[in-house]
C-alpha cells in the first residue's frame, strides 16, 4: 500500500528511544514531519537527522512535530539518540519488522529497511507533502522541509 498527498496518515503504534508510545494519532494538533531513514549510525542519516536536530527550534515554529522511524531496535535508537542529542522522538519499527513503513509505501523489501522518504502532515494527520530522495544514497534537503511545512 502506497501513501498520497491527500490520504490520511495510517496510524502507527510504535516504542521510541525511552519505551514510550508514540502514535500517529498522537500528533495531531500540529503539523508533523514523519521521516523515514534506513538505518542508524550512518554517515547520510546521521548528516539528516544531525540537521533536523540544529533546525528543532526553526521546525517547531513552524509548528511541527518531528518523529524519525527506521526499522531498528530501540535500543539502538537510544544509544544514537544519546550520542548525538537527537531531541525528538526515534521511532522502532523493529517488529513485526517495517510493518508501518509497509502502511506508508516506504518499505525497501531487497534491502530490509525504510526507504528516505518524508510525509509532511497538516494537524488533522492528512498527508500534504512527500518528500523523496528517490534513493537511499540521496539525502533529503533541510529546506524541503522548511518549505513544506510553511504552506
Amino acid at each position: 500500500m502506497s501513501v498520497a498527498v491527500g490520504d490520511r496518515a495510517p496510524n502507527f503504534e510504535l516504542l521510541d528511544q525511552d519505551a514510550n508510545e508514540v502514535t500517529r494519532a498522537s500528533l495531531e494538533g500540529r503539523k508533523a514531519l514523519i521521516v523515514f531513514i534506513p538505518f542508524p549510525f550512518t554517515g547520510m542519516c546521521e548528516a539528516e537527522l544531525c540537521a533536523i536536530r540544529d533546525n528543532l527550534s526553526e521546525l517547531n515554529d513552524l509548528d511541527a512535530n518531528v518523529v524519525a522511524i527506521s526499522c531498528d531496535t530501540r535500543h539502538v535508537h537510544k544509544k544514537w539518540a544519546t550520542e548525538q542529542g537527537f531531541g525528538f522522538p526515534l521511532l522502532s519499527d523493529f517488529w513485526p519488522h517495517g510493518a508501518t513503513a509497509r502502511a506508508y509505501g516506504s518499505f525497501n523489501e531487497e534491502k530490509g529497511c525504510a526507504n528516505r522518504v518524508t510525509y509532511v502532515l497538516d494537524d488533522a494527520g492528512v498527508v500534504r507533502e512527500i518528500i523523496d530522495s528517490g534513493s537511499l544514497g540521496v539525502a533529503r534537503e533541510m529546506d524541503a522541509y522548511k518549505t513544506a511545512l510553511g504552506r
